[in-house]
């Protein structure tokens, strides 16, 4: 059950900025950068900007309305969604300070910020991560196309955003998607190994 997480995070452990695609990064964030439009600009802000709301109101609101309609497994989807999120959050910082990773802007004079990041880190991509976590954990317990479809349009519109704004190439967000949903992944494998054990002792 733990094996695939497990060895996404050595992998991540164990990258240097040396063996990152760093030519191929910076060759596709380019014209993504550059072409600014003013829909862009609030589209993608908007999205950026609501990843810490969304991603903490999603489980939080679940796990309430599981107590008002006294039903016990939205409390327990809201608390596994939750602690899914706190790890992918742990993994992804603790991620960020082993690869040190120069963000885009600051390393290429022509790559443009159009977000308030004056620093971190930027493999992986916290945005994404979060984003991806709260996507994938919504697509493995309501699997309603109207429920995975809208999840995944704001978590990818989170990732073109954070290299739209010019503080993450392309694998920075494709590591922090892989976090984030490998880390939804494991809380929904907990979940139901736990939802089965006390199923067994009733």
């Amino acid at each position: 059950m733990f094996k695939a997480p497990v060895v996404f995070f050595l992998f991540c452990c164990f990258c240097n900025q040396s063996i990152l695609a760093q030519n191929p990064d910076i060759n596709i964030l380019k014209p993504i950068n550059a072409h600014q439009t003013w829909f862009k600009d609030k589209y993608l802000e908007l999205n950026a900007s609501s990843v810490s709301a969304v991603s903490v109101g999603m489980p939080a609101g679940i796990f309430i309305a599981g107590l008002i309609q006294h039903d016990k497994k939205l409390q327990r989807d809201g608390l596994y969604m939750g602690g899914a999120y706190l790890l992918s959050g742990i993994i992804t910082q603790a991620t960020k300070r082993i690869v040190d990773r120069q963000r885009p802007f600051e390393q290429y004079s022509f790559i443009i910020k159009r977000d308030d990041e004056s620093g971190g880190y930027s493999f992986p991509s916290g945005h994404t991560s979060a984003a991806f976590c709260t996507a994938t954990s919504i697509a493995l317990r309501y699997r309603k196309w109207y429920f995975v479809a809208p999840s995944y349009l704001f978590a990818t519109s989170v990732a073109w955003a954070r290299m739209y704004q010019g503080v993450h190439y392309p694998s920075d967000v494709l590591g922090g998607a892989l976090i984030g949903a490998g880390s939804a992944w494991l809380g929904w494998k907990v979940q139901k190994w736990m939802d089965k054990k006390h199923h067994a002792h009733q």
